[in-house]
Order: C-alpha cells, then structure tokens, then sequence
C-alpha cells in the first residue's frame, strides 16, 4: 500500500515538472493538527526562493481542488539543501564518498543511528543495501530499513553525476 508521500508525489509530479522543476523528495509529517507536507524540488542550477514561491502557489492550488489531505496541514515547498535527505536509491548513488549520517526504523546490532561515508547501494537479492564506512567498520544497510538518510553539508556538494 502507498503512503500518503507517494501518492501525493505521484500526483503533483506532472504539475512540478510541467514547471520545469523536480521532486527531489516529499516528507509526510502527519500528526492530526500539526501535519506538515514538505516537499523538496530541485532543477539544474539549482532552486531559489522565486522557484519555491512559484511551485507553492501551483501546488497548493491543486491540493485544494484534489483534497489528498482531509485536515488541516502546512505546505512547504524547499530547495534540497547542501545537508539534503535522501530518498531514493538513485540518489544515493550521487553522492559516493560524501558523509551522510542514517537513522534506521530497526535497530542493527542495537543501533538505530550512524554516520560514516557512502560507499554505495546496490541490489541485492531483490532489496537495495546501502554500503556505508563507520570508522573501520563496513556496514551493509536495508534501504527499506532506512527511516531517514542526510547529507552532512559542511559545504556545497556536487554530485558524482546527475539525475536531470
């Protein structure tokens, strides 16, 4: 089954990219009142505030019509970021060698939380494993386990190679 992400994703996407942009992620926060949708873009060169102001108003429009969301819920629209999530396998691919710190959903070997350098992900056995350096240790993640991957952005990074 879908999460509420997904199927949001899949339904403003031709909006965003007849814009020119590209959803780099989406984070459904859903917590009764206080729901928040964010929902990052990106583009070659990069997003600005103008690019955010512009996809916001479309976006909101269509959620208003399309009513995805029954109560009530803050829309922000965000460039990536030099300290940017990662959200699918893709994307981990261009950024090797970059450190990123992973929170698990599932402890491994008691932990949830780490930081190292990303070597990789590769599918294995039908699921994506993410390859990450923790000090001397080679760690082999479950993408499915991974509840929240980020960048460590101390300064502009450049991708091994491009989505666009």
């Amino acid at each position: 089954m879908a999460t509420k992400a997904e199927l949001i994703k899949k339904m403003v996407r031709p909006l965003v990219e007849a814009l020119g942009y590209r959803i780099w992620g989406i984070e459904y926060l859903g917590q009764g009142r206080h729901t928040l949708l964010r929902i990052y873009l990106d583009k070659p060169g990069g997003i600005n505030i103008d690019d955010c102001a512009e996809a916001s108003r479309h976006i909101s429009s269509m959620l208003d019509v399309e009513d995805p969301i029954k109560d009530e819920y803050t829309l922000e629209v965000s460039s990536p970021g030099f300290d940017r999530l990662l959200f699918e396998p893709e994307q981990y691919q261009l950024y090797l060698n970059h450190e990123v710190r992973v929170r698990l959903s599932q402890a491994l070997s008691g932990r949830r939380n780490f930081s190292g350098t990303l070597l990789g992900i590769d599918q294995m056995n039908d699921e994506w494993m993410v390859k990450l350096q923790v000090g001397a240790e080679l760690l082999q993640l479950p993408f499915t386990n991974i509840e929240k991957a980020q960048l460590v952005g101390e300064k502009p990074l450049v991708p091994t190679e491009s989505l666009m």
